[in-house]
């Protein structure tokens, strides 16, 4: 599964000036996530690059039928990971 959401979202994410470096999906507190981990080439992401990637993978993400558990997107910095 995870390598099927790479190859949905790895170029269109590079489309918009971002580098794909992770991609996890995994269960915290009853919860689950699809954990993407961002970067670009100066390295400093914030939380605006955060809700730009969410927001061009949302109309993506939610057409892909192959995930069936509800879960929650979660857009991380490499660097600074997620909180």
């Amino acid at each position: 599964m995870i390598e099927k959401v790479k190859e949905l979202i790895e170029k269109t994410i590079m489309d918009a000036n971002y580098i794909l470096d992770n991609v996890e999906y995994l269960k915290e507190n009853n919860t689950n996530f699809l954990r993407i981990t961002i970067d670009k080439k100066n390295g400093l992401i914030d939380i605006n690059d955060c809700v730009t990637v969410n927001n061009i993978l949302d109309p993506i993400l939610d057409n892909i039928d192959f995930i069936d558990e509800s879960y929650i997107v979660d857009i991380c910095s490499k660097e600074k990971g997620c909180e």
